[in-house]
């Protein structure tokens, strides 16, 4: 059968976790998904700013069935609770966005055990958490897994790019966004059985509206990337919208870079 595009990223009638789903970067990518169709969940330890963000998606996209659900990525119970939550509510899970993140600036010298170990736990192993104990539901419907990385998963920062520990950063990020993409291989090729595929998202610079208020840094970043600019929430939207459809449906296993050329040079 000959689907066309529009059949082929319709998202009606799947349902969709994006982990930190109200933040910069996750809000954008609930938004695409809930305009291709999707029912949206986000989830996130800021209820308060997940319900703000489900407002947004029910203007957006009206007919969807979009709701909030409380969630922190590094205790297993509380991930054990959301999925328990999905389950009840008896709409299955198509989508996995692991998209979660909240970090302490460090630079190398700066840098101290207890941040490596909370940035190695809130970058690579809440992934794992949330794929083990989501992976029954994603069995039951052959759904799909997105998780977001970073360009400095498989490049090494710019130090010159940095003064001091404000903007910097930290060993512990980029070695654990690396087990992020050997994760998202190693799932590739693990779950096709269950005809999941795994794939990731390595954005560029997104920098944050505190971090854009350092105008001589952002001068600095803009310098690295070929396109001549930083990158904005909705340059996320298209690549979230192929990986999460059946539009990329014969992709699994890949690493789709979203950082404006940063990583070819």
């Amino acid at each position: 059968m000959n689907r066309s595009l529009h059949e082929l990223m319709d998202l009606s009638g799947r349902n969709a976790l994006i982990s930190g789903g109200a933040g910069y970067l996750g809000s954008a990518m609930g938004e695409a998904l809930a305009e291709l169709g999707a029912d949206v969940v986000l989830a996130s330890r800021d209820a308060a700013r997940c319900e703000a963000m489900i407002m947004r998606l029910r203007d957006i996209a009206p007919l969807g069935h979009h709701r909030a659900i409380e969630l922190d990525v590094t205790d297993r119970n509380s991930v054990l609770h959301c999925v328990e939550a999905l389950r009840e509510s008896d709409t299955g899970l198509d989508i996995l966005v692991n998209n979660a993140w909240s970090g302490r600036k460090n630079s190398w010298q700066s840098i101290e055990e207890d941040d490596w170990y909370y940035d190695v736990d809130i970058s690579l192993n809440s992934v794992f958490r949330m794929v083990k104990c989501c992976y029954p539901l994603l069995k039951e419907r052959s759904g799909c897994i997105v998780n977001i990385a970073s360009m400095y998963g498989h490049v090494a920062p710019d130090y010159r790019l940095y003064d001091g520990t404000d903007h910097a950063n930290p060993p512990s990020y980029g070695a654990a966004k690396a087990g992020v993409l050997q994760f998202t291989r190693y799932l590739a090729s693990f779950l096709s059985p269950d005809a999941i595929r795994v794939n990731a998202i390595s954005p560029g610079a997104f920098p944050h509206a505190v971090t854009q208020e350092n105008r001589a840094f952002m001068e600095r970043l803009e310098s690295k990337a070929p396109v001549g600019r930083l990158g904005q929430p909705q340059d996320l939207k298209g690549a979230i919208a192929l990986l999460a459809s059946d539009a990329g449906a014969y992709i699994t296993g890949q690493n789709l870079c979203v950082d404006g050329g940063w990583a070819i040079w």
